[in-house]
């Protein structure tokens, strides 16, 4: 009488298919981690592009005038409108007041401020009661007593309006966050002394709650209004590496990382 017997795979050949597979689950998932943040990146950019065409419209219809980050009537009682509000009748879809992967929302007047996560310029802000001087502003200027004109972006090809900011998530309503703007006037200053070189707060970690950047080892412990930061967080290694969209006056749109940006020049922030 024949035996049949059923062939199997032995322990050993087990083993070898499983480290097999270990090996080109490791190569593998850092490149669809790369490819992930990537996709994520081009949205981000994609969207910012759309807000820079609503301020353009917005322009169009006011004089050439920019859209104010935030519009602060002489009475502090009175809440200031914020530019998601300013723009959003040229806005078709919210959702690209949102960067991927973010957490964030959109900022739909000043109480929901913190939860933006596409900054604007401060440069723009207006405050009534303000006594900021153009071209001598201090940290913590969150406007000035009138409204800001393109003309005044001289180089427009390298003013900065829209970029990445650290925000709070939806459901956090404690934190010092102020995403829905950055603050050109909170980081460095020019070695030389050029005024118009200078920085908001800039990382690829979230200032706002974080230590230990370099540049700013303490700038969790600052004021709401001397935060502001510039978010890199697109392949953040805590270096300085992480990469985020400027959008410029211009309308085009790059992609920077936090070290470049911290490079005194590289983008006109401080238009006036």
């Amino acid at each position: 009488m024949n035996r049949r017997f059923k062939s199997a795979f032995t322990l050993i050949e087990l083993l070898v298919v499983i480290a097999i597979i270990a090996i080109l689950a490791a190569i593998l998932f850092p490149v669809f981690a790369r490819a992930k943040e990537a996709a994520k990146q081009t949205q981000s950019l994609a969207q910012m592009r759309q807000l820079s065409m609503s301020v353009m419209m917005y322009a169009g219809d006011y004089d050439d005038n920019f859209v104010p980050a935030s519009n602060r009537d002489a009475n502090p009682a009175i809440l200031p409108i914020i530019w998601t509000q300013g723009i959003e009748p040229y806005v078709k879809n919210p959702q690209i007041f949102i960067t991927p992967g973010s957490g964030g929302g959109y900022a739909t007047d000043w109480n929901s401020r913190r939860h933006q996560s596409v900054g604007y310029s401060d440069a723009t802000g207006v405050e009534l009661a303000s006594t900021a001087v153009p071209g001598a502003a201090l940290p913590g200027t969150e406007g000035f007593p009138s409204s800001a004109n393109f003309s005044q972006a001289e180089e427009v090809s390298r003013t900065g309006l829209f970029t990445i900011t650290a925000n709070a998530p939806k459901d956090v309503t404690t934190t010092k966050h102020r995403g829905y703007v950055f603050n050109p006037y909170n980081g460095l200053n020019d070695p030389g002394g050029d005024y118009y070189k200078g920085l908001p707060l800039i990382s690829d970690r979230d200032l706002v709650t974080k230590t230990g950047d370099v540049n700013y080892p303490a700038s969790p412990s600052l004021a709401a209004g001397a935060l502001k930061p510039v978010l890199c967080p697109f392949g953040a290694t805590g270096k300085n590496e992480g990469k985020t969209p400027v959008v410029f006056a211009d309308g085009h749109a790059k992609s920077y990382s936090a070290n470049s940006l911290n490079t005194f020049g590289n983008v006109i922030w401080r238009f006036r």
